[in-house]
């Protein structure tokens, strides 16, 4: 398998697994079929949509390339016809997020070094990959992004686009190393939300009553 082939299947992978945390989401929200795919879709290729108008490919892969659009469209529909119970919901939602948030920041960043991008653009660049579609879901379901929250999430996806950009500087790119990076973004998000850790938040201090 070449090297453009499994960038390829990642991203699928990707964008198959965040059109069905959108798609979860939705249900979860009773929208109906429509409602359903255009959350998977947003979820699924909104990251995607941002990396390729930031690098200058034009048009996005999510309109040039017909896979990307019928991986998320028929993945988003299955959803909506196989979910889980709705108790199981938030679950699935939380684990395909970290999943999709782990394979969208390796390919993310992959793409914007073979544009050429200097690493710390293209560690930022992975980043807005991972992030961009649950933003997108979060926004179009009516919750508060999760990026904007105390939760480890965007640090998770900026952390392996870094660990993604050192193995490329130093010749390990292959697909090895990258299913770890991707496997090291997953977990921390996951364990991040077991232990619930969460980044600093200014402390608020009730005002001083006068005199």
């Amino acid at each position: 398998m070449t090297t453009s082939t499994a960038l390829l299947l990642a991203d699928l992978a990707g964008v198959a697994v965040f059109a069905a945390s959108g798609a979860s989401a939705a249900v979860a929200k009773r929208l109906d079929l429509f409602g359903v795919v255009f959350v998977g879709f947003v979820a699924a290729l909104g990251g995607g949509i941002v990396r390729d108008l930031v690098i200058d490919e034009v048009p996005p892969l999510a309109f040039a390339d017909w896979r990307y659009a019928v991986t998320a469209a028929v993945t988003a529909a299955a959803v909506f016809w196989l979910h889980p119970q709705y108790a199981r919901l938030r679950t699935t939602v939380l684990v395909l997020d970290a999943a999709g948030l782990g394979l969208f920041t390796v390919t993310g960043t992959l793409k914007a070094l073979d544009a050429r991008v200097p690493a710390v653009g293209a560690c930022l660049i992975g980043m807005l990959t991972a992030i961009g579609g649950g933003l997108g879901r979060d926004l179009l379901t009516a919750e508060i992004p999760i990026v904007l929250r105390r939760e480890i999430y965007a640090m998770a996806a900026l952390a392996g686009s870094v660990a993604v950009a050192a193995l490329d500087a130093h010749g390990h790119a292959n697909a090895a190393w990258l299913t770890a990076a991707a496997a090291f973004v997953f977990a921390v998000r996951l364990v991040s939300l077991r232990r619930r850790w969460s980044a600093p938040v200014p402390a608020l201090h009730p005002p001083r009553p006068g005199p």
